[in-house]
């Protein structure tokens, strides 16, 4: 085994059905279905179904693209981080407003100005699509849970 073959080994990554299904923000019995479908291939480790990390990561793509095909029909929009969530929170004086969402796992807040936040209809309650576009994006890495 060469050298570079060895680093790939030492982070290869399986992922158990709660952590893909979390990863992907579906339900475990979705992952399930997908698994028996053949969409993403599983093994089983130590009595557990587990997924390959790179065939976790293909099926994520897999998913993204699906998602900007239906984000091209609906319109042409250049921001490619685009969560539908609800909106639980604003805060509104008479020039900005604070808008809370809550989409999937993730809250987001935005800033706008009130009157931006008046014409939209944003209240709590209301479906709205939280758009990120920005110039700068940390990633970090977890420290991996024992199991």
């Amino acid at each position: 085994m060469n050298r570079s073959q060895m680093r790939q080994s030492d982070v290869m990554t399986e992922y158990r059905v709660a952590e893909a299904a979390e990863l992907l923000g579906v339900s475990t019995d979705t992952v399930r279905r997908w698994i028996e479908a053949g969409r993403v291939a599983s093994t089983t480790v130590d009595g557990r179904t587990v997924v390959p990390g790179p065939d976790l990561a293909a099926l994520a793509a897999s998913l993204v693209d699906e998602a900007d095909r239906e984000r091209t029909r609906a319109g042409a929009v250049s921001a490619r981080n685009r969560m539908t969530g609800i909106v639980t929170r604003v805060l509104a004086d008479t020039v900005m407003a604070q808008v809370e969402m809550v989409c999937g796992p993730y809250r987001v807040v935005s800033l706008m100005s009130a009157e931006a936040a008046h014409e939209l209809g944003l209240q709590p309650g209301v479906r709205a699509i939280a758009s990120v576009k920005s110039t700068t994006v940390v990633v970090e890495r977890p420290v991996p849970r024992k199991s």
